[in-house]
């Protein structure tokens, strides 16, 4: 085995805290070197490398913003030079909308930044991994795409149209590019959680909870970003062997149609 083989290297967009940081944290104990995503370098990426570092894993902040395309080459060669070749990339970062209502007073900085960041990064950052990979020499390791959506891909948020329409979209980039990138042996895997409690969903999540406890998912509760991470563990792992293009909910069924 080549010291290039050692060990599979992950990027892990907007992993600094929340599903990314639990992504991060359980592709670590697979024993994958790490690089952690945030926009800038601050105490928030700084604390989030020192927690995965604890994992006796490699691990290497990556400060970019991803929907700053024309970045992303020089931001994978660092990652590359201080890891080892990227074998795995769980697109994760992801923006909400900048203020829910009617959306029919959607603006188009809104708009667009739902699409900059939810679906462009997510389309272009795949491209650029996805031609690094497949250009020889290549590791033996299993290699993924694994995309976090959201269960807005499927299901309307009426107060956040523009969120949904990016996730959506992001969904059906997932499904392409496994169609492109499955004779690379490239898995790609979209991910669409559902009540999940994180920072992101805070203002909410208590809403939703009692929303759950009633009935709104099968599991009558709202879910962690540990479990998400567990998830999407065992697709970077291979653990799925033979599968690609699937679109997996991780909602506790919420989606389910009932009568």
């Amino acid at each position: 085995m080549s010291a290039s083989d050692a060990r599979p290297v992950a990027l892990v967009t907007g992993s600094s805290r929340g599903i990314g940081l639990a992504v991060a944290e359980a592709l670590a104990r697979e024993g994958f070197a790490i690089a952690i995503n945030g926009p800038v370098e601050d105490a928030e990426l700084t604390a989030a490398v020192a927690r995965i570092a604890a994992y006796d894993v490699p691990v290497a902040a990556a400060a970019f913003d991803v929907s700053a395309i024309g970045g992303h080459d020089s931001a994978l060669d660092a990652i590359e030079q201080k890891l080892g070749p990227l074998t795995t990339l769980v697109n994760n970062a992801g923006v909400g909308v900048l203020r829910r209502g009617d959306m029919l007073e959607v603006s188009e900085e809104s708009w667009d930044r739902c699409f900059s960041v939810n679906t462009k990064a997510m389309f272009f950052l795949s491209q650029a991994f996805a031609r690094r990979v497949i250009a020889p020499p290549r590791s033996s390791h299993f290699h993924s795409i694994v995309n976090v959506t959201s269960s807005n891909a499927v299901a309307v948020a009426e107060q956040r149209a523009e969120y949904c329409a990016s996730k959506a979209a992001a969904s059906m980039v997932s499904k392409t590019l496994a169609v492109r990138l499955g004779r690379e042996n490239i898995a790609v895997y979209d991910v669409q959680p559902g009540l999940i409690a994180t920072e992101m969903t805070a203002p909410v999540i208590e809403a939703y909870r009692e929303r759950a406890a009633l009935g709104l998912t099968l599991f009558p509760r709202v879910g962690e970003p540990a479990e998400v991470g567990t998830l999407i563990a065992s697709l970077a792992t291979g653990r799925l062997p033979y599968t690609t293009g699937l679109s997996i909910p991780a909602d506790a069924g919420m989606l389910v149609p009932r009568f």
